[in-house]
């Protein structure tokens, strides 16, 4: 785990600039992951979790500062060039899928999307790689890999899901951002994904960030916890802090630096879990 994978300098971002709605989404932001980190981020909405996800991607160019993925700077790298090394999931499990294209198809074509070649095809995709999609499926162990002619749109939020997380991690990314990737599903269901989630990111040592509301997620999964706060990252702990931290005592870390309590419902609920 030497080196750094990512490397974020002041990135601000202010949107609406110089009307009533103007917004500081992003303040001066500074973040170092290295390679393999696998950090949580939690804070309450209009935090700017998303925004500093869509500064990664691409969605929007930033005012200011300076993004490097693996020592290659992609501050104003068009978002369909960064999407071949990046990973990204949603909280709506419809966002990640062509419905109306098979199980097969889509997988091709997140293989496809992270091909090096200029011009990748349908049809390079051959039997091995059929055969690939079949076993990286069988791993899902929803019976999804007898299915592969199917729909997408025929399957339910929670396998979309998991399919998803397969696709973004098909050809392994640079970085892996998910984006509350298991809010939106069933309890048990939810479980499932992320124990995925925690299995193919260990397997292949990505480099991954990930919004969540859950307090004892945050401090369970990965290496590293962040917190942010009207645009800025307040607390990121790792190592013995980390492992003895609780989720009050976060919560309590949180209103020190922030200078107000958390007030998000759902990360509060998540707590008396």
């Amino acid at each position: 785990m030497s080196g750094n994978m990512l490397i974020m300098k002041n990135v601000t971002k202010t949107f609406n600039r110089g009307t009533v709605n103007e917004k500081c989404a992003l303040r001066e932001v500074c973040l170092e992951l290295k390679k393999g980190d696998f950090a949580t981020i939690v804070g309450s909405n209009g935090a700017g979790k998303s925004t500093l996800f869509n500064a990664i991607t691409g969605v929007f160019y930033v005012d200011k500062g300076l993004i490097l993925l693996d020592g290659e700077d992609i501050t104003y790298r068009k978002d369909y060039a960064r999407s071949k090394i990046i990973g990204h999931l949603f909280q709506d499990p419809l966002r990640g899928t062509a419905p109306h294209m098979t199980i097969e198809e889509n997988m091709a074509l997140a293989y496809l999307r992270s091909s090096t070649e200029k011009h990748a095809y349908f049809s390079h995709i051959n039997s091995e790689d059929k055969k690939k999609f079949r076993e990286q499926l069988s791993l899902l162990q929803m019976g999804l890999e007898d299915r592969m002619k199917q729909p997408v749109g025929l399957l339910s939020g929670g396998q979309r899901q998991a399919l998803t997380l397969l696709m973004a991690t098909l050809v392994t990314p640079k970085i892996l951002l998910l984006d509350e990737h298991t809010a939106a599903l069933d309890p048990s269901t939810a479980e499932k994904v992320l124990q995925l989630t925690k299995e193919i990111v260990e397997e292949r040592q990505i480099t991954c960030l990930m919004v969540t509301h859950n307090m004892h997620q945050a401090l369970e999964m990965g290496n590293r916890t962040l917190m942010m706060d009207s645009g800025n990252i307040i607390l990121d702990i790792s190592g013995e802090e980390r492992k003895n931290m609780t989720v009050d005592g976060l919560l309590e870390q949180f209103a020190i630096n922030a200078g107000k309590e958390l007030d998000n419902d759902r990360i509060l609920l998540s707590k008396e879990e």
